[in-house]
């Protein structure tokens, strides 16, 4: 099925605004990158913060669903899994394309603009990401999982911000590791225990 006009302003601003930063990309760049006029462009998107909130959450449930699947896709309990989320970050920053966490970057370059749409799109994904962490630590029986899901979204984006910095996918790992080990000192003793 073809991609409405407005999905291929999105996809075209999201591969744009990823790259570059929301800042270094004009509108004219995410119009002749969509094959589209400047007019229909606007038809679509008022603004560029408008377009900025969209191609954020338009990242926002593919992202959650997508650690989903690298923690069940984890062998082992939830400490383990959890782990297995941040590998897999690792090896995604290990790509040369690899740009850090697109939230994170676009709520830096907005930081004097807290009531932005792309911040707040940005803090509702956070937001979204440390529930599902919470649902799957209560679900493991763990009596903190609020206050260990943000423990594990701080180490994360903490993660991402030092593997950006250094270049450096170990960040990522050792990160992993301390997550893994939050979640395993919170676990309930099993029976016999």
């Amino acid at each position: 099925m073809e991609p409405t006009t407005r999905e291929r302003i999105i996809a075209a601003a999201s591969r744009l605004f990823y790259a570059q930063g929301v800042g270094k990309v004009s509108m004219d760049a995410v119009a002749a990158a969509a094959g589209v006029t400047k007019r229909t462009l606007y038809y679509h998107f008022r603004s560029k913060d408008d377009l900025a909130a969209a191609y954020l959450e338009g990242r926002d449930q593919p992202n959650i669903a997508l650690f989903q699947r690298w923690f069940e896709g984890t062998e082992g309990g939830p400490a383990e899994r959890t782990r297995g989320i941040f590998l897999n970050l690792a090896r995604s920053a290990r790509h040369p394309k690899w740009q850090g966490c697109g939230f994170l970057r676009t709520t830096a370059e907005l930081a004097d603009m807290p009531g932005h749409p792309a911040v707040k799109a940005s803090a509702t994904h956070k937001k979204r990401a440390e529930a599902w962490l919470c649902s799957v630590f209560a679900g493991a029986g763990i009596a903190g999982a609020p206050a260990l899901a943000r423990q594990v979204m701080l180490l994360m984006d903490g993660a991402f911000a030092a593997t950006l910095l250094h270049r450096d996918a170990s960040y990522m790992e050792a990160a992993g590791e301390a997550a893994q080990a939050l979640v395993r000192v919170a676990l309930p003793a099993g029976p016999g225990a």
